[in-house]
């Protein structure tokens, strides 16, 4: 059973074009995930799959490896379905997804988000969760929230609190989903070829399609959180988590 991380990329962003690209302590921000993931013991390859030219050359530049996919591609698990087809993966093996806009994703975490299909042959889909730590994170849409159950299994997830503490209880963990996934090449063909969702729609969370069709996703819980870089002013804020992390 191999083990590859394909990273989704486009350079079009309506709220930070060209992000893939953006410069972080010297290198392009998915140079960083490249590395970061292929530091992880379970992988055997990282690939960055891109309709762009642009990206396709700095991931050449850096000695990374490219797969050119169609432009036509609905969503970043639509693009990573179609590199792990053209990379010929047989369907027992795991895909790992991975967004390029998390440079500082801890290579444990690729790991963790694997174990599962070690250890339960049913698991078919895995992403990875964080109890929250910063407070804004609890409340703010951009950080997307998981509730699951005692089995790991995700019941929903949402950019809304979920789950609500309507009597202000202690000791209430929210969990921050982490956009890490992982597939059996099997599923992640079974994923491409559904219909969008409407719970998909209404959110905008395209995993909410798999469970809409009845599929499970393991949760994993990892202690490693992933910030994002979703806009340019956050570029700052991870150049001075690298520097305290003596990254650069």
């Amino acid at each position: 059973m191999r083990v590859v991380v394909i990273i989704p990329s486009r350079y079009g962003s309506v709220r930070f074009d060209g992000k893939p690209l953006a410069v972080i302590c010297g290198k392009p921000m998915i140079q960083w995930v490249c590395q970061r993931a292929m530091q992880a013991t379970c992988i055997q390859s990282v690939h960055v799959a891109t309709d762009d030219n642009r990206i396709r050359d700095a991931v050449n530049r850096f000695g990374g490896s490219v797969v050119m996919t169609s432009s036509r591609c609905r969503s970043g698990t639509d693009r990573v379905a179609e590199a792990a087809e053209r990379l010929g993966l047989d369907p027992g093996d795991i895909v790992v997804n991975i967004q390029g806009d998390q440079p500082l994703v801890d290579p444990r975490c690729f790991d963790a988000v694997v174990q599962p299909f070690y250890e339960d042959p049913a698991v078919k889909m895995s992403t990875l969760a964080f109890a929250i730590v910063d407070k804004r994170e609890i409340t703010d849409p951009k950080d997307v929230k998981v509730a699951f159950d005692k089995n790991g299994d995700a019941l929903y997830f949402s950019r809304a609190t979920i789950p609500h503490d309507r009597d202000g209880l202690s000791g209430v963990d929210i969990y921050k989903h982490l956009g890490v996934y992982a597939y059996t090449q099997e599923f992640l063909a079974c994923f491409k070829g559904l219909s969008p969702g409407r719970l998909e729609e209404i959110e905008k969370l395209e995993q909410l399609r798999a469970m809409e069709h009845g599929h499970r996703i393991r949760v994993v819980v990892t202690p490693y959180d992933s910030p994002e870089v979703d806009l340019p002013e956050d570029i700052q804020r991870i150049e001075e988590k690298m520097v305290g992390m003596g990254l650069c």
